[in-house]
């Protein structure tokens, strides 16, 4: 990982905030040539999750366009976690590097982005007067909320996410077979042991399904939308334990192991140890198949009551040295070009943030040619979309899961 250096004035005495040099101020995205012209020639640090080649293709994809048009080189620091590059920021700030930071631009959601916006992490708002703004679907309240947490500008949607379940038809049989919400997964796992799992908290698609079970199963799923109260936290919670509790002994491995993460569970359906796996991305199937990963006769289904549905970041911390080119960056991840290529299936395949009756006639046509593949349900098809809890719901979650479950 590349490590950006403090100023000599600022190595000298790195925790008394009087010897530190003075932090500019951040570029105003109103007077947008002013930002291009700062951008141009900058380094921004864009720390995001590593773990998929497609995804890093994207980046690199997007590097040399903003290097092309932009003149600024986007440098992609690979993640496991972005708790990483938040845990950076926190001990960048506790040092009193309140400029010259080691992280420009972060991919972020979440748990992630209420403790950023919380400790101060984060630039003042920005995203809402990006150029590009004009294109976004702001009838989509998930774009300015975050988890139930308003983004006050301070984050840049860049896709949209939504729970999709898969099965290999071949082995399991029609689609219109397959399960039509929680209850009756549990009653198929009961039905076929051993074919159905989910990847252990806190992986990210794990902890999601645990959220999806969660706003089924309890009464009041409204309750959800407030932060977690560790009164009541057992008691609201307590049919997804039951439901956990019943489910595991006929899980894969009895429950004894569970997957890593997606593309752990995608290898098991490849391998025909699992029939039902799911993912946060409606293309990921056909993206699977096309790529050779899983066999042409994988096909998606969602509930008919709804999946968890989300949308996903950038963010520029507040001590970025590239705060200019930070902006440039994420300006043109919502340009439609970037936003076409992103939703298509070849490179990517994720749900767009923009609002596509927003766009020029030639955009709406390259959205509407896109080939989504074989088992990519049309938007029509994936049903309505569960809001996320408040964050704070899911580190609880996650700890109680560990302490139930973890080994």
């Amino acid at each position: 990982m590349i490590v950006k250096w403090l100023r000599l004035g600022a190595l000298v005495g790195l925790f008394a905030s009087a010897a530190l040099p003075a932090v500019a101020a951040d570029p105003d995205p109103a007077d947008w040539p002013a930002v291009e012209a700062a951008a141009s020639g900058q380094t921004v640090y864009f720390n995001a999750w590593g773990g998929s080649s497609a995804i890093n293709d994207y980046i690199v994809w997007a590097a040399g366009e903003v290097k092309r048009q932009f003149g600024v080189t986007l440098d992609h620091v690979k993640l496991e976690d972005t708790a990483t590059a938040v845990a950076k920021v926190v001990a960048e700030k506790a040092a009193g590097r309140d400029d010259g930071g080691s992280v420009d631009l972060i991919w972020i959601n979440g748990e992630n982005f209420v403790s950023m916006q919380e400790q101060g992490l984060l630039a003042k708002g920005f995203a809402t007067s990006l150029p590009n703004w004009r294109y976004v679907d702001t009838d989509n309240p998930s774009v300015t909320t975050d988890f139930t947490v308003p983004t006050l500008g301070q984050e840049s949607p860049w896709g949209g996410a939504k729970m999709v379940f898969f099965t290999d038809t071949a082995r399991s049989g029609p689609i219109a077979d397959m399960p039509a919400d929680t209850d009756a997964l549990l009653a198929w796992a009961a039905e076929h042991p051993g074919r159905f799992s989910y990847p252990a908290p806190p992986d990210f698609v794990g902890s999601s399904f645990l959220k999806q079970v969660l706003i089924e199963q309890i009464e009041d799923p409204a309750l959800l939308a407030e932060p977690v109260d560790d009164a009541t936290f057992a008691t609201i919670t307590a049919p997804l334990w039951q439901w956990l509790d019943e489910i595991r002994p006929v899980l894969w491995r009895e429950g004894r192991d569970y997957p890593q993460n997606y593309p752990a569970m995608k290898q098991l359906l490849a391998d025909s140890e699992l029939d039902i796996i799911f993912a946060f991305n409606p293309a990921e199937a056909s993206a699977a198949i096309a790529a050779g990963e899983l066999p042409d006769t994988v096909r998606s289904f969602t509930f008919p009551g709804g999946t968890l549905g989300n949308t996903h970041f950038v963010a520029i911390p507040y001590n970025s040295s590239a705060k200019a080119g930070a902006m440039v960056v994420a300006n043109f991840l919502l340009s439609p070009e970037a936003q076409i290529r992103k939703e298509d299936p070849q490179f990517w395949g994720d749900p767009t943030v923009l609002k596509l009756d927003s766009l020029p006639e030639a955009d709406r046509e390259a959205f509407a040619a896109i080939d989504r593949g074989v088992a990519t349900l049309a938007p029509d098809e994936l049903g309505p979309v569960l809001p996320e809890p408040h964050a704070s719901w899911m580190i609880r979650i996650e700890e109680e899961w560990t302490k139930r479950y973890g080994s």
